[in-house]
């Protein structure tokens, strides 16, 4: 089976301001394969968003590397892995630019990795693509493909997000608590979108969640994390044999 990624011994140290060092992912090795949606749950400070940021590469490695499809990307910054990578953020207003509509945020995420001279954008030529694409969110995205993105709802801007971290099929799809800042409605219906793109462009996935039930519901594999390491990893029969009891019996 092809592997996505690969940690070893993957170590994060800070100066937590006393001069002493905290670490904040402590040795963690983890395997990630083609097409494992893996949930990732833990309290505050467990680490979780420490991995993220070192897969995307907004955090280097105190020691132990990191691969991604073969290649070591250890010392990589994050343009340099943006090939690779594509990252939902909790923050709605993270992934859109505001002022530029939804079909024009969508011709940046077409092209987005691609090398571009000053050349005619063709926008009107990708609007029927754009569309279709649009309608598959169910949540009234397609009547405002010609709408900046700021006037959008917070559901409809985490929706454009998912479109366009995936437009380009990444090899990992990285879902940083996605839905955390929705309502519970929204937060449904998003979550059902992300498994549906999930399983029929069979993308490979790693989501960040702190909804025991998503953990439960979504995904091939679990992965709970404590002070920096990872305490638990569950596979599809595993996870199908858990209970949300038993969830919260990991962090007591």
């Amino acid at each position: 089976m092809k592997k996505i990624v690969e940690l070893k011994n993957a170590t994060v140290q800070v100066n937590n301001g006393f001069d002493e060092l905290k670490t904040i992912l402590d040795d963690v090795s983890l395997d990630i394969y083609e097409h494992d949606f893996l949930t990732i749950l833990g309290g505050n400070g467990a680490g979780k968003s420490t991995l993220f940021n070192v897969i995307a590469g907004t955090l280097m490695l105190t020691s132990g590397s990191i691969s991604i499809i073969g290649e070591d990307v250890t010392y990589l910054p994050a343009e340099k892995r943006a090939n690779h990578l594509a990252r939902v953020f909790q923050d709605p207003k993270m992934g859109t630019a505001p002022r530029m509509t939804v079909a024009e945020n969508l011709l940046i995420a077409k092209y987005r990795g691609e090398r571009r001279g000053l050349v005619s954008r063709k926008l009107n030529s990708f609007k029927d693509e754009f569309q279709r694409l649009v309608t598959k969110t169910g949540n009234g995205l397609e009547k405002h493909l010609d709408t900046p993105t700021g006037l959008l709802s917070g559901g409809q801007r985490q929706a454009l997000s998912l479109l366009m971290a995936t437009l380009k099929r990444p090899e990992l799809l990285l879902l940083d608590e996605h839905t955390a800042a929705l309502d519970p409605k929204t937060s449904v219906s998003l979550m059902n979108l992300t498994d549906e793109f999930v399983r029929q462009e069979k993308l490979t996935a790693l989501m960040i969640t702190h909804h025991m039930e998503d953990a439960l519901k979504y995904g091939n594999r679990l992965i709970v994390m404590k002070d920096g390491k990872i305490v638990k990893d569950l596979n599809a029969q595993q996870k199908a044999k858990m209970q949300i009891a038993d969830y919260y019996q990991f962090f007591e």
